[in-house]
């Protein structure tokens, strides 16, 4: 890994653009920022610099949101997600890089197939109360595409929206929840050799750019339309996950 000006052209506004989505956009969009490492980095390498940094940006935004989680989702999300975690890990130890970029652009494409099909009204998610097996399934589900490529948000998103709650019990259950899981991930990711002392130094030098997006992404929640924000997500994910498909083939 060489610290060029690609290097950082890339991973500055990916690290500021992760930590917004983090503090202030709970879409689980903060995992563009591992796909856009991917298209210069060896996958492994571009988690293994993401994943301390999405911990600073949770820390900065666990603040602001104290306390106004919804408390029975986080607690089966968060239990879910243990064994998510333990089965990712294990499907991470088998499978080469191109096979992760190629997992990676086909979540970024699904993510954004999702999300239109919801906007344009082809898919609604219809509300309904609380059940515990469903938030045991999201954070499971959660735990292991977390684990593998950092884009657990998604199938957490589905269940939390399902209930119609408000717009911050939502960030705020997502921060939460999260910020355990990205501390469950990161014993087996040294484990794994996934960390280095490259990837430790990338982090010093983005750190402040990731509690950056966090205080910009916090400020955003209250004053930016989640419409624009979403916009530039989208076009983002599907050009970086058509492009990691093509790259991994």
């Amino acid at each position: 890994m060489v610290f060029d000006f690609t290097f950082f052209a890339f991973a500055i506004p990916a690290t500021i653009f992760a930590g917004i989505s983090k503090g202030g956009f709970g879409s689980g969009a903060a995992f563009v920022a591992s796909a856009i490492l991917a298209l210069i980095l060896e996958p492994t390498i571009a988690l293994g610099i993401m994943l301390p940094l999405l911990m600073f940006a949770d820390v900065a935004a666990l603040k602001p949101f104290w306390g106004k989680w919804h408390t029975p989702s986080a607690k089966t999300i968060m239990i879910g997600a243990l064994p998510g975690v333990i089965l990712g890990a294990f499907f991470f130890s088998m499978v080469n890089d191109q096979a992760i970029r190629l997992l990676l652009g086909a979540i970024c494409l699904i993510f954004v197939a999702y999300q239109l099909a919801r906007h344009l009204g082809y898919l609604s998610v219809a509300p309904r109360p609380f059940k515990a097996r469903e938030g045991y399934l999201a954070g499971l589900t959660g735990g292991f595409s977390s684990f593998v490529s950092h884009a657990g948000g998604p199938p957490v998103a589905v269940f939390l929206l399902a209930q119609g709650m408000s717009k911050t019990a939502y960030q705020a259950t997502t921060v939460l929840c999260f910020w355990l899981i990205n501390i469950l991930k990161f014993v087996p990711y040294a484990f794994l050799g996934i960390f280095s002392g490259e990837t430790f130094l990338a982090v010093v030098f983005l750190a402040p750019f990731a509690v950056l997006g966090a205080y910009i992404g916090i400020k955003a929640h209250w004053m930016i339309p989640e419409r624009l924000f979403f916009t530039i997500t989208y076009a983002l994910l599907a050009v970086t996950g058509l492009r990691l498909i093509w790259i991994s083939l």
